[in-house]
């Protein structure tokens, strides 16, 4: 599966998903894992002990503000696109960033090429694309559209207030 982190593709993801109790013990104590929510409702004591790195895999459903205890100790959220039509984690994005997210956000599910300049937007940097929908010219979408009328994670000054800055 394709991966773009910062708008480029990335050939080797050092990142491990995990969903089970099971691949957690088979994983070494200094692999960097993103872990799935409910697994690390359950073993958190476990995944504070190990070495590697730690990420969240988070439903799009969930309340990010459940994260803030643990935003200091995290370092990638990945988030659930299930469905064209399903923006949610849209939101859960900039409101991670809003809370002082500084770690990856990355986006799982169903990441396609006119999606990719507002996910950026809400402050997803990573993003995983499935390989039957990824060409190398996806990586124009972050570029086709110039003007953003909007603030956002990106540019928190909407254009008016950018235009009232250059007179």
């Amino acid at each position: 599966m394709p991966l773009l982190i910062d708008q480029q593709p990335v050939s080797d993801d050092r990142w491990i998903s995990i969903s089970d109790l099971e691949q957690l013990q088979a994983q070494a104590a200094d692999t960097d894992l993103i872990v799935a929510w409910s697994l690390y409702q359950e073993q958190n004591r476990v995944l504070a002990e190990r070495a590697g790195l730690l990420g969240i895999a988070i439903p799009n459903d969930l309340d990010v503000n459940q994260l803030l205890p643990l935003l200091q100790q995290i370092a990638l959220v990945a988030l659930d696109f299930p469905s064209f039509g399903d923006g949610r984690a849209f939101s859960q994005a900039r409101l991670l960033r809003r809370l002082g997210f500084q770690g990856q956000i990355r986006a799982r599910g169903d990441v396609t090429w006119d999606r990719l300049r507002f996910m950026h937007r809400c402050g997803i940097d990573a993003m995983e694309i499935a390989t039957d929908r990824y060409t190398p010219e996806m990586l124009r979408a972050f570029s086709e559209i110039s003007v953003r009328n909007q603030g956002a994670a990106d540019d928190p000054q909407p254009l008016y207030r950018q235009q009232e800055a250059q007179v």
